[in-house]
């Protein structure tokens, strides 16, 4: 394995918060030395120097892809944390689909909500699932369901809706799994009508949010403590400004708001915490 020094170290970090956003300190030499050196490797560079190097030079930005691939973790279950999930199904879902209820029965009741760190896509296809589960006729309304993520191949596993029996079994009901999922040999297939809920695409949130659109829940959640926090600071300032007055903000069961956006307070149900505008 290629070794890396202190001073690439250095380098290297701060050229993967140049590209990405996510901040790493010289204490994560064992991250970047396993989750990098196949990459290192493919491009035969004599060192990490040479690899940054080489990494500048792509015009065609494949090498950075793939480290922007390799350092963003993705790590992800269905139904993680399930609080989450209950907050939707039994509090916020059940408050936003009675405020948006159109006064004519002719019309849908729209619904827009936004994964902004998907990974995956198990958390975007927990929400349909429970958003399937709750509403039961989903042709009553139009839903709108995003998922982003900074990683290329993240997203692309995502819009497949292709899992292998590890990613399948954790955290997903063995009922949910015959109801949603078709197996296809050795891996399982979202159900046609849950792919066609939901959308993903790549989106650095470091980006600006031009075009993304207003929001009725967004789910950011453990993707922000990879931030300094003057970006945490600027993240949910946008986000904040991509919720809906009336809209809903759930972040990681170990993440915070206290000190990072006033523009949102707090709320607790049962034993989950959410954020709504002031």
């Amino acid at each position: 394995m290629l070794k890396i020094s202190p001073e690439e170290i250095k380098l290297i970090t701060k050229y993967i918060y140049e590209i990405s956003g996510i901040y790493l300190d010289e204490s994560k030499k064992y991250l970047l030395e396993t989750r990098l050196n196949s990459i290192a490797e493919e491009y035969k560079c004599s060192s990490y120097q040479d690899f940054y190097r080489k990494a500048k030079a792509d015009a065609s930005k494949k090498i950075e892809r793939k480290i922007v691939d390799a350092i963003s973790t993705n790590e992800t279950l269905f139904f993680r944390d399930t609080g989450p999930f209950q907050l939707l199904q039994h509090k916020i879902l059940p408050e936003l689909i009675d405020a948006r209820a159109p006064k004519s029965s002719m019309l849908k009741t729209n619904l827009k909500i936004w994964s902004a760190a998907s990974s995956t896509g198990q958390e975007l296809y927990s929400v349909a699932i429970t958003l399937q589960e709750l509403l039961k006729d989903t042709s009553k309304y139009t839903i709108k369901l995003l998922g982003t993520d900074i990683s290329d191949a993240a997203v692309a596993q995502a819009s497949s809706g292709k899992y292998n029996k590890f990613e399948i079994e954790r955290g997903l009901a063995r009922d949910k799994l015959t109801k949603y999922f078709t197996p296809m040999g050795q891996t399982w297939k979202v159900s046609d009508e849950l792919r066609a809920m939901v959308n993903f695409r790549k989106f650095n949130l470091m980006s600006p949010f031009t075009g993304i659109g207003k929001f009725d829940i967004i789910m950011c959640r453990n993707v922000a403590i990879y931030f300094t926090l003057e970006d945490r600071k600027k993240l949910f300032n946008k986000i904040a400004s991509a919720l809906e007055p009336d809209g809903y903000l759930i972040i990681g069961s170990t993440e915070s708001l206290t000190g990072v956006c006033p523009r949102f307070i707090p709320k607790r149900h049962l034993r989950s915490i959410f954020y709504q505008l002031k």
